[in-house]
């Protein structure tokens, strides 16, 4: 079984670049079955396959019988408009062991543009489910990811690799509080209702601002964030001829073209009469146009923007850095040695099979006996004790004669493998 990997993320790719590769939740189903149909050999199904995409990366997991990386390639890159080569001068491709190095280390935070953070551990179980529940998972990347969680698990429990970190929503609260000398006077919209929206709002309100809005495409969900902040809900298709009256904005939509244009800051800032305005766009693909960061009183930030923030602290975290790395070390042995145990190459599996099909052969006779002796009117207990007794010798059997065979290093190394065997204390 073959396992690969390709992904581009903050540290590789452009904000627009990665744009073009964003997937909203509800696209990546359909998405993986394109993926699927798209790898599928002549006599076999698709590959299994993952997708994860959040604002920092998009990565596609696959496990199938022979490596198609480049036709991965070929296929992420007609997704998203550009050429292969294009694609392959900012992805990273990773093959068998390096997948899982690399998804344990993304679970964990590691690879993450805030150290330590916690979110995208979340990210990545609820597009597994979406896989899962697309029935693109098979037994190989179910094993990869569950395995991914548990060595994240354990990171997060055995250092303090997250104690320190500060979230792209609190970094944007220290960069207004450099721009306004008091947040308490402060009017904030917020543009959005989903899970970076509601961090970025919690962070916020912990300042009292003068007013808190929420433009949301659903009012319905938009009142119960509002309701939450005690704040009001606007209708999106309102916050062109409302942007004038706040001070920030903070915007994370999933909608794929940007929904705040140069023309409508403009004329904001005309009715603000050039008074500042603050900025922050966090959602991949924009929702503000880049050329409203030319304006002379708007400080736009991205995603990107914010990573030289989000450092701040990052030295106090370095030195458990080290000892997570160790505990994904670990856990990339385990998957591999679960994936040895699992190639057909190695013997161990159809050794399994053969063992099974042997135990299968005894039991049958057995029992075939046994019901004969029971049609015979014999007794119950003692067909019972001749069953089990028939069982255990036939298993035996093998044993017993290897350790009366062969010379004095030969019953060496049989008593040593019958006594793991046979002899070991359950735990």
């Amino acid at each position: 079984m073959a396992v690969w990997a390709l992904g581009i993320n903050h540290t590789t790719a452009p904000l627009d670049l990665r744009g073009r590769f964003a997937f909203a939740i509800d696209q990546i189903a359909p998405t993986l079955q394109g993926l699927r149909s798209a790898l599928a050999g002549p006599r076999t199904g698709g590959p299994e396959a993952a997708i994860i995409s959040t604002c920092n990366r998009t990565e596609v997991y696959c496990a199938g019988d022979q490596h198609a990386l480049d036709h991965t390639v070929d296929w992420l890159a007609q997704a998203g408009g550009v050429s292969p080569l294009l694609l392959r001068s900012h992805a990273y491709t990773l093959q068998d062991g390096l997948v899982a190095r690399h998804a344990f280390r993304v679970a964990s935070g590691l690879d993450s543009m805030v150290l330590g953070e916690a979110q995208i551990l979340g990210q990545m179980k609820d597009a597994i489910r979406v896989a899962d529940q697309a029935g693109a998972l098979g037994t190989t990347l179910n094993q990869l990811f569950q395995r991914s969680f548990s060595v994240a698990k354990e990171v997060r429990s055995a250092t303090e690799i997250g104690a320190h970190s500060i979230s792209m929503a609190a970094a944007a609260v220290r960069l207004a509080g450099q721009l306004f000398e008091d947040l308490g006077q402060v009017k904030v919209l917020f543009v959005g209702a989903g899970e970076m929206i509601e961090l970025a709002a919690t962070h916020f309100a912990a300042k009292n601002p003068k007013g808190i809005a929420i433009a949301n495409r659903t009012l319905e969900r938009g009142e119960k964030l509002a309701t939450r902040f005690g704040g009001e809900v606007m209708r999106l298709a309102d916050l062109p001829s409302r942007l004038h009256e706040f001070d920030a904005v903070v915007s994370c939509t999933a909608s794929t073209l940007p929904i705040i244009g140069l023309g409508a800051v403009e004329r904001a800032l005309k009715a603000r009469r050039h008074r500042p305005m603050f900025m922050v766009d966090l959602a991949v693909p924009r929702d503000i146009e880049p050329e409203v960061k030319a304006l002379e009183d708007v400080f736009l930030y991205t995603v990107d923007d914010l990573a030289s923030v989000v450092q701040t602290g990052q030295a106090n975290r370095q030195a458990a850095v080290a000892q997570a790395e160790a505990i994904i070390d670990a856990g990339v042995q385990s998957f591999m040695h679960w994936m040895d145990q699992r190639h057909p190459q190695s013997g161990v599996v159809p050794l399994i099979q053969q063992l099974n099909a042997q135990a299968d052969a005894w039991r049958a006779g057995e029992m075939a006996r046994a019901r004969k002796l029971l049609a015979k009117g014999e007794d119950v207990d003692a067909v019972l004790e001749a069953m089990a007794r028939g069982l255990t010798q036939k298993m035996l059997h093998g044993a017993m004669a290897e350790l009366h065979a062969g010379d004095a290093a030969a019953r060496e190394h049989t008593v040593q493998a019958i006594q793991k065997l046979f002899l070991r204390k359950e735990r």
